[in-house]
């Protein structure tokens, strides 16, 4: 004999494979689209010409904007310049304070200095 909570349970309804299918929401299929072949690239990936400064770092051949942030992080953490207590800030050594300007630098406004040392 059934129990009052199996009674009172509803059952669940079967689902076929057609339902599946019908909830699942549909792909959109992403095509590529050919480059061009002499297509200019874009502002983060145009090569762009370290200062001295910069270039003691990162080294002097011109390197995009992102490859050139990519080589002061690992300095940076090579080096071990992140304040332990904050991890956003970024403790100059003498190489880094040539290009940031002053002892201390948060990573937000590295960029604003980066870019100070970086000629297309």
């Amino acid at each position: 004999m059934a129990t009052k909570t199996e009674k009172a349970a509803p059952k669940a309804a079967k689902t076929t494979k057609a339902d599946e299918k019908a909830a699942k929401p549909a792909k959109a299929a992403k095509v590529a689209a050919p480059k061009a072949a002499g297509a200019k690239p874009n502002a983060l990936q145009q090569p762009l010409k370290p200062s001295a400064d910069l270039g003691a770092i990162v080294g002097t051949s011109p390197l995009p904007r992102g490859e050139v942030v990519s080589k002061v992080w690992d300095y940076i953490k090579k080096h071990n310049l992140q304040n332990p207590e904050n991890k956003r800030e970024i403790l100059a050594d003498d190489k880094l304070k040539k290009v940031f300007g002053k002892d201390k630098c948060s990573m937000f406004e590295m960029n604003k200095h980066l870019a100070a040392h970086l000629k297309s």
